[in-house]
């Protein structure tokens, strides 16, 4: 156990050496292969001549702006803006249309007014009576009936005459008109006693005889005979 804890110092000097060499070469190796970073010599630097520039006219001065355009200010006072004139909207007219002169011609001397006329008022419209029309005069109720015609009382028939008489002012009968009958002799018969034998008040109107029409039925019974 004693033999193996001493070592000889020549083995350690030899151990010393190795390791020098061997990092020795191993920084000799870094310095060959990493850049140069040591500054050589400065680049060139260019070198330039400044040229005069000609000098850039003063602007015109503005024209005078007519009275009728308006000015709208710069928005940014920064800025080299100039301000715009916008002309006025103007008064459209119209083609093939006189305009009126602004000032219209002086009229001659004003004449005085005349004397006013009043009219009259319209007359009042006069008041339409109602008309009231005719009834049967009951002194000649007994002559209504018309004579029952032969030839229709042998063929044992009955009938209606409907007629329409004027009645004039005097309260007779001046026109009959047919407006239904069983037969032409039943409105014969009844035509002539109308305008012979019938009598009515005539129509009136606020106590003024008129003339009107009426509608009378006429019936031809056998039982009645």
């Amino acid at each position: 156990m004693q033999a193996d804890r001493y070592t000889p110092p020549k083995s350690r000097t030899v151990s010393f050496g190795a390791a020098f060499l061997i990092n020795g070469a191993i920084i000799a190796g870094l310095m060959f292969s990493v850049p140069h970073i040591v500054p050589g010599e400065p680049p060139n630097v260019l070198t330039g001549t400044n040229i005069p520039l000609t000098p850039l006219p003063p602007p015109p001065p503005p024209k005078p702006r007519p009275e009728t355009e308006a000015r709208v200010p710069t928005q940014a006072p920064d800025l080299y803006l100039r301000d715009m004139p916008i002309p006025l909207p103007q008064n459209p007219v119209l083609q093939g249309i006189d305009v009126m002169p602004l000032d219209p011609p002086t009229a001659g001397p004003i004449a005085p007014p005349g004397p006013t006329t009043t009219l009259p008022a319209d007359p009042p419209k006069p008041l339409v009576l109602p008309l009231v029309g005719a009834t049967q005069d009951p002194r000649y109720a007994r002559d209504f009936q018309p004579e029952y015609p032969s030839n229709e009382l042998r063929a044992q028939r009955d009938g209606v005459a409907v007629v329409r008489v004027l009645i004039g002012t005097d309260g007779r009968v001046k026109e009959v008109r047919e407006v239904s009958a069983t037969s032409p002799a039943f409105f014969e018969a009844t035509r002539r006693q109308a305008l012979a034998k019938w009598r009515f008040k005539p129509a009136t109107r606020g106590d003024v005889p008129q003339e009107s029409w009426k509608q009378i039925t006429a019936r031809f019974l056998i039982e009645n005979l």
